[in-house]
């Protein structure tokens, strides 16, 4: 057997620098690259290997630097999205605060479905150094480290503890970046000399190697079932996920409304899976849905899942869907999600197998005219809401929702939208129009504050790497913006187009408007000076942040939008500016937190005390009782 000698931190950026994703015609570098912070647990090991190869080989596994651990996660997730998950990148951090950095972009990562490698460092396996510098030490453990914390936010975990698992681990690990059912977070713990030992690493573990995505048909019975359930119902409504995305099915979806007449409404990770002008389109459904879905969903016999994990948001906390008779067909090619909420017509399959099989199976069958036109008209009707909404009003202090209307004008029907958490992702939901599959891409499965600017830059790195060159635009509230702005630091180092839209409402919007709701008073939730009496930031002045000389402090070009009667002007004409730029750029905007977006119809269930000194939580809590009374415990 040919072997070449090598050390571990050798073999593994060789071996991934190999690794190939073939989805039908569609082959792709399983891992693009590398982003890494060094630090004593990987500099000699990993960063040495990665240094080696930068000489002799530099476009075998391109390194990335980083400015944030997590953030480098947050690279990988945005690049996997813009791949439909056939590819992301790893991210190499060092032993202790590195890699426990990490866990939240790992976390992330799993509660989105989307694949990501992690290369955290780990201390001595030999334990010759005992405790190294940054190991924990349990007495009753003494195996225990930063990394085992990783277990339960990854799809997978392995840790290399002698050179021979090397080769057994980084297949294992392959094998669910790559599967649609399984992928997440996958993470490869490195002990710091193990990356550094030498192997003699067999020929045939360096060679190229495919990985081919499944799509797995829908088995006869479950078919058969599913398509009596559809024939036999009035009023059938498809939920489309990010599933129909993962699976380049949006087509198909298209097809399959248009020849049944059967409206559609999407989760956040679904957006795209239809374009919002679609006569068939009611937009998001749930929680932050629109008044048309959510209507529609609450009457709807039969509910088609596909490629949803129905979180609370989509179901509206098990409250969206009122038929008592109702049917869940649900199409996922976990198992895991298809069952969910007590289906019994799960369909264990591919989205866009699934719906090739549904359309063939369903020739002849329509939606009555009346429950189309009923769809068609709530359509209309929310389509008058979102014109208002999207309009300048004028205000010196503009409201999200003008705000986003102004960025939308100004986009074009390519631009990718990236956001994560706050009040933005509501409001997109049910304002942003989206023109294409791969336009929206606002992460709500973890809403991780902080997500949005690294996110943005790994969904550029995407595309880049497909040769596309379309904007990514990133909107991102104060709050996230505080969290890790850090790399803009890196989008200015590799001259990185990005289009920050940053909008400053002096605290947390979201949150303290939630905070109204039960009966809290918005507390905690502004940016305001101490007020030393009462020992709160309630009524202190405000915290004067200079958030656009922030950004100007890593050299973005910035363009700061005045508050005034013409600031929605002004912001058109700025995100003009920055798509005609070749570099970054970051709008800087403030906004009325008050001017909420209008209402959806939906629900989400946060508990309020049951007992209370305050009158605004008692009432708080009275409306909780009355609107508990529409969620259903199994559905």
């Amino acid at each position: 057997m040919t072997t070449r000698r090598m050390t571990v931190g050798q073999a593994l950026v060789e071996f991934l620098g190999h690794q190939w994703t073939v989805d039908g015609d569609v082959r792709v570098r399983t891992i693009g690259g590398v982003i890494g912070i060094f630090g004593h647990g990987n500099v000699a090991g990993l960063g040495q290997a990665i240094k080696q190869y930068n000489v002799t080989q530099p476009h075998l596994l391109p390194y990335h630097q980083a400015r944030n651990e997590q953030a480098m996660v947050h690279q990988g997730v945005g690049y996997a999205r813009m791949h439909r998950r056939r590819a992301t990148l790893a991210a190499a951090a060092s032993v202790g605060p590195g890699a426990a950095n990490m866990l939240t972009g790992a976390a992330l990562a799993t509660a989105n479905r989307l694949p990501v490698l992690l290369l955290p460092s780990d201390t001595f396996a030999t334990r010759v150094a005992d405790p190294v510098l940054q190991q924990l030490e349990h007495p009753h453990d003494t195996s225990m480290q930063v990394t085992d914390a990783f277990r339960p936010v990854s799809r997978f975990f392995d840790r290399v503890e002698r050179p021979e698992q090397l080769y057994s681990i980084a297949l294992a690990a392959m094998r669910v970046l790559t599967d649609p059912a399984e992928t997440g977070a996958v993470t490869i713990a490195l002990p710091e000399d193990v990356q550094a030992e030498a192997v003699d690493v067999p020929a045939g573990f360096l060679r190229d190697r495919e990985w081919h995505i499944r799509h797995p048909v829908p088995e006869r019975w479950a078919l058969d079932a599913a398509v009596a359930a559809i024939r036999d119902a009035e009023r059938p409504f498809v939920i489309a996920g990010g599933g129909v995305l993962y699976s380049g099915a949006e087509d198909a979806l298209r097809r399959l409304a248009e020849a049944t007449g059967i409206p559609v409404g999407t989760s956040q990770a679904g957006g795209g899976a239809l374009n919002w002008d679609h006569p068939q389109y009611l937009g998001g459904v749930g929680a932050t849905g629109t008044t048309a879905a959510n209507r529609i969903a609450a009457d709807a016999d039969v509910v088609i899942g596909i490629g949803t994990r129905y979180s609370d948001f989509t179901t509206g906390s098990r409250s969206a869907f009122q038929n008592p008779d109702v049917t869940f067909v649900n199409v996922n090619v976990a198992s895991f999600d298809a069952y969910k909420h007590g289906t019994q017509l799960p369909l264990i399959a591919d989205a866009r197998e699934t719906l090739d099989a549904l359309l063939a199976r369903l020739v002849g069958y329509r939606v009555a005219p009346e429950y189309a036109a009923r769809a068609g008209q709530e359509k209309r009707d929310w389509d008058v809401v979102v014109d208002q909404a999207l309009r300048a009003t004028g205000a010196a202090l503009p409201g999200q929702g003008e705000i986003i209307g102004a960025v939308h004008s100004a986009s074009g029907p390519r631009d990718v939208l990236v956001q994560a958490a706050g009040s933005l992702p509501g409001d997109l939901h049910k304002l942003w129009r989206v023109r294409d599959p791969l336009g929206y891409h606002v992460e709500y499965a973890f809403s991780t504050m902080g997500y949005e600017i690294a996110g943005g830059l790994g969904a550029k790195r995407g595309l880049a790497a497909l040769g596309d060159d379309r904007e990514v635009i990133v909107m991102v509230g104060d709050g996230s913006y505080l969290m890790l702005h850090s790399e803009l630091a890196t989008a200015v180092a590799e001259g990185i187009k990005l289009i920050v839209v940053l909008v400053q409402n002096e605290g947390y919007a979201s949150i303290g408007h939630l905070s109204e709701t039960v009966g809290s008073q918005r507390f905690g939730t502004r940016y305001r000076h101490l007020d030393h009496d009462r020992l709160n930031f309630e009524s202190g002045d405000l915290l004067t942040v200079d958030l656009a000389a922030n950004a100007r402090s890593y050299g973005i070009d910035v363009i700061e939008v005045r508050p005034g009667k013409d600031a929605i002007e002004e912001l058109t004409a700025a995100v003009a500016t920055a798509k005609a730029s070749s570099g970054p750029t970051l709008i800087h905007i403030h906004s009325d937190p008050f001017a909420y977006a209008p209402d959806g119809g939906g629900w989400w269930d946060v508990p309020v005390a049951q007992v209370s000194e305050l009158d605004s939580t008692k009432r708080a809590y009275a409306d909780y009782l009355e609107q508990r009374k529409k969620q259903r415990p199994l559905l």
